[in-house]
C-alpha cells in the first residue's frame, strides 16, 4: 500500500483540534438527549480519536463503549458496491450485465426488472421500487424478506420508472445486487463480503448481519421524540436477504478503517481505477437534496465545509449512522442509537472543526505583545465553555484562529466570531456576525488562583463557566 506524503504541520493542527471536537460532540449529544453516540476519526494512517457518549442500555445503566456494536444500515451498500467492483475487476461480471442474465428467474419478470443493468442498480437509476409494496418490516411488524419473497417482489412489483429516468433510491435493488454477488462468486453474499472485504481489512467488529452469538455486545437502539417524550428500546432483528442493502453491524473504529481503504493508493480492496469509477458521481444532482449532493456507485459524493466528502449514511430501527472520507485523507464516523439521531450533523460538524484547524488566516495574528503569564502565542487561559440566560458559547483555538463557537447549533462554525488577544485578561471580537458584538471586548475575571470565574462577553453580559454535569445557577436566575 502506498500513501501520499504527510504534511507534519497539518497533522499537528488536526491533532490539536481533536480535544475540542470531542467536547463539541459531547455537548451536542447531551443537548439532543441522545441515548448513545460512538465516534472515531482516522488520519495519517491511524485512528486519532475514538470515544463513546451515553449508554449502551439506558434502563440497565450500562455505559456505551467504543467496542459496542451498532447496526449501520445503508453503509451496507458501500460494501455491496465494493464487492460488485471486485467481481468486475476479476472479469467475472460486467457493469452492463442485465439482471436477468445473472438471475435467470427474473429474465421474464412481468415487471421488466430483468432488463435493468447492474450499473443502474448501483447508481439507483434502475427505476426499481424502494422497499416493496409492504415495507412494514422497517417497523418490526413482520420479518425482513427472504430470498423467495425478494424475488417475488422483484418479479411483480419491481419497476416503478424507466431506467435512467431519475435517481430513485432502492433497497430492493441493492438486495438484488447481493444475490448477484452470490451467484457470480459461488458463495453467499454474506460469506463473500466476510472473506473479501471484512477479512482483508481485519475488521474484528464488522459483519453483514445481526450476530446473535454476540447479542450482549450490541448497543440498544431507541425510538425518537417524534411521537413521545420518552424513548423506547427497539429489538434487534435479522435482515435476511436484505443484508446487502441494510444488514451490516459495525463500530465507528471499524468504519473509519474501512472507508479509509477507499483512499487513492490503497489497493487492498479495489484498484485506484475502480475507486475512481465508484466515486464518480453518476447523477449531477439528487432531488430535494443540497445541490452538491450526488451519488456514485454505492457512495454518496458531497461537499462539506468546502471539502469533498464521500461515504454513506444509514438508518435502521433504533440507529442513525454516518461515515465519510474527507479530501481522500481524513475518515470520520459517528454512530447514534436513536431513530432521530443526527449522525450526519455530528460527523460533518467534526469535519468543519478539523477543516477550521487547517486554515491559516493571515488577517488574524496572535503575536500581539502579551502581558506576563502568557507565553508566546498560547491562548489556553482564555479557552473554555461559558453560559448565561441566553445560551452557551465556547472560546476555542483551532489552528491559528481563536473563535467563539455556539455548541448548541447544528453547525459549529455557524455564526462564529474571530477573536484576538488584547492582554492577559482581554480579547477583542475582530470579525463575525454584524448583529453581534464585532469590535467589542471580552473581559475575563479570575480568582486568586487564576481560575476564570466569569467573562463579560456579547452585549456586555456576564457569562460563567459551564459543564453539563454540574448544576448551573447564575446569580441572575
Amino acid at each position: 500500500m502506498t500513501t501520499a506524503p504527510v504534511n507534519p504541520e497539518a497533522v499537528a493542527a488536526l491533532r490539536e483540534a481533536l480535544p475540542y471536537a470531542e467536547t463539541w460532540l459531547a455537548y451536542r449529544a447531551w443537548k439532543l438527549r441522545l441515548p448513545g453516540v460512538q465516534y472515531a476519526v482516522l488520519f495519517d494512517g491511524e485512528i486519532q480519536l475514538s470515544g463513546a457518549i451515553g449508554h449502551a442500555d439506558v434502563d440497565a445503566g450500562i455505559p456505551l463503549t467504543t467496542a459496542h456494536l451498532f447496526r449501520v444500515a445503508s453503509h451496507s451498500k458501500t460494501f455491496t458496491a465494493t464487492a460488485v467492483l471486485q467481481l468486475v475487476e476479476t472479469g467475472r461480471l460486467t457493469l452492463d450485465a442485465l439482471l436477468g442474465e445473472v438471475l435467470p428467474e427474473l429474465a421474464d419478470a412481468p415487471s421488466g426488472i430483468g432488463s435493468v443493468a447492474v450499473r443502474e442498480l448501483l447508481e439507483h437509476g434502475g427505476g426499481v421500487i424502494r422497499d416493496g409494496v409492504d415495507g412494514d418490516y422497517w417497523q418490526l411488524a413482520r420479518p425482513f424478506p427472504d430470498e423467495p419473497e425478494l424475488l417475488r417482489v422483484a418479479r411483480e412489483e419491481g419497476v416503478k420508472a424507466e431506467p435512467n429516468e431519475r435517481f430513485g433510491y432502492s433497497n430492493v435493488g441493492y438486495a438484488l445486487l447481493g444475490l448477484v454477488v452470490g451467484r457470480v462468486s459461488g458463495r453467499s453474499y454474506n460469506d463473500y463480503v466476510r472473506a473479501e472485504i471484512v477479512g482483508r481489512l481485519g475488521l474484528q467488529n464488522t459483519d453483514p448481519e445481526w450476530m446473535a452469538a454476540r447479542a450482549g455486545d450490541y448497543a440498544t437502539g431507541y425510538t425518537g421524540f417524534e411521537t413521545a417524550l420518552d424513548r423506547r428500546p427497539i429489538a434487534h432483528l435479522d435482515t435476511r436477504t436484505m443484508s446487502a442493502a441494510t444488514g451490516f453491524t459495525s463500530t465507528a473504529e471499524d468504519l473509519v478503517r474501512y472507508i479509509a481503504a477507499h483512499r487513492s493508493g490503497d489497493e487492498r480492496l479495489l484498484t485506484d481505477a475502480s475507486k475512481r469509477r465508484q466515486q464518480h458521481a453518476a447523477w449531477p444532482s439528487v432531488p430535494d437534496q443540497p445541490a452538491s449532493t450526488r451519488y456514485g456507485l454505492g457512495l454518496i459524493v458531497d461537499q462539506a465545509a468546502g471539502r469533498t466528502v464521500i461515504g454513506h449514511s444509514g438508518g435502521f430501527p433504533g440507529f442513525i449512522t454516518y461515515t465519510v472520507l474527507v479530501d481522500d485523507a481524513i475518515a470520520v464516523s459517528v454512530l447514534t442509537s436513536a431513530v432521530d439521531g443526527e449522525a450526519a450533523e455530528l460527523a460533518l460538524g467534526v469535519v468543519a472543526l478539523l477543516g477550521a484547524a487547517l486554515e491559516r488566516k493571515a488577517s488574524l495574528s496572535l503575536a500581539t505583545p502579551k502581558a506576563p503569564g502568557i507565553a508566546g502565542t498560547s491562548t489556553a487561559g482564555f479557552e473554555g465553555r461559558f453560559a448565561n440566560l441566553w445560551g452557551v458559547i465556547d472560546i476555542v483555538r483551532l489552528g491559528d484562529r481563536l473563535l467563539t463557537i455556539a455548541p448548541g447549533r447544528p453547525s459549529p462554525l455557524e455564526g462564529n466570531d474571530d477573536l484576538a488577544v488584547v492582554d492577559s485578561a482581554t480579547l477583542r471580537v475582530e470579525s463575525g456576525n454584524g448583529f453581534g458584538s464585532v469590535g467589542e471586548l471580552i473581559r475575563y475575571t479570575t480568582d486568586a488562583t487564576g481560575r476564570v470565574t466569569s467573562i463579560r462577553a456579547g452585549s456586555g453580559m456576564t457569562m460563567w463557566p459551564f459543564r453539563v454535569d454540574e448544576p448551573f445557577a447564575p446569580p441572575s436566575l
